[in-house]
């Protein structure tokens, strides 16, 4: 008699184990999903949050390019406000050479900067006028004075910040226009969200509320080198702009990078067609008359 369990069957059988255990686990997944979606009460977070504005920046879309002169106005709103609360430590000073300013500007512009030092006599922590190599200081010494300064928030370092937000040029952008007076209707639907002592309400922010005070209040907060009118929206069209080269300082290069390659590739496979057609030419059956 042939033997019915065959190591064919029983490897059949464990495969379909494992195939029904992943179904079930995906199944129950997206039930529980689905579920908490119908039946979780909303919440004051998901009523009241919106999306950031779409804003029109020229380095937007495949050709896009940087606007030196936005760059230079960002990175004054950075120096006059953002920098008294928020770090920039993965961006130097001779970095600034891609906004247009020359190394004279770069020099005299470090140097006005206070940066950590280490006295060459008696090795002790001191200070010093930055260098152009230096990178930007923090304003705070360590992460307690940061939050003690702060009701207890750390301010991020903007560096990267743009990539660390979905949609973080505009995001930033939108955050810092988006300070408002609490909706009445968010405090009748939710009375327990009411907006806390110390904390800004702001739809923009994930949780509503933040600690940070609205940075930009003014119209001519900051004043211009090439008189473009300072707006609240403008400086923070601007400030965005800034802080989406420091995350990403080659987005312009490599976009015209990968064009480039583009072109490279269907050259390419245009002339490996015409190579093919060549050398197989010979090989193809000639047609009987």
């Amino acid at each position: 008699m042939r033997q019915l369990i065959t190591p064919r069957v029983i490897a059949l059988l464990v495969g379909l184990f494992f195939a029904l255990a992943a179904l079930w686990g995906f199944v129950s997944g997206v039930g529980a999903v689905i579920g908490q979606g119908f039946l979780k009460e909303p919440t004051a977070e998901h009523e009241f949050h919106e999306h950031p504005n779409d804003y029109d920046f020229s380095f937007n879309g495949p050709f896009g390019k940087w606007d030196q002169k936005q760059l230079q106005r960002g990175l004054k709103v950075y120096d006059e406000v953002c920098s008294a609360c928020h770090s920039l430590k993965f961006v130097a000073f001779r970095d600034l050479a891609a906004l247009g300013l020359t190394e004279g500007q770069i020099k005299a512009y470090s140097a006005k900067k206070v940066v950590p030092g280490i006295d060459p006599v008696t090795g002790e922590p001191t200070t010093r006028p930055g260098t152009p190599t230096d990178y930007f200081p923090s304003p705070y010494p360590n992460a307690v004075a940061a939050a003690a300064a702060n009701n207890n928030a750390i301010p991020p370092d903007l560096s990267l910040i743009t990539k660390a937000r979905h949609d973080g040029t505009n995001y930033v952008a939108s955050l810092l226009t988006g300070y408002q007076a609490q909706p009445a209707k968010l405090v009748e639907e939710f009375p327990g969200a009411k907006t806390p002592p110390g904390l800004h309400y702001n739809p923009y922010f994930a949780n509503l509320n933040l600690a940070m005070a609205p940075p930009l209040t003014t119209e001519g907060q900051v004043t211009f080198d090439d008189g473009t009118k300072s707006t609240i929206p403008q400086m923070a069209q601007d400030v965005a702009a800034f802080l989406t080269w420091t995350a990403e300082p080659q987005l312009v290069k490599r976009r015209q990078t990968g064009w480039a390659v583009m072109v490279f590739l269907l050259f390419a496979t245009v002339l490996a067609y015409l190579s093919k057609q060549t050398v197989w030419a010979a090989a193809k059956p000639k047609k009987k008359v």
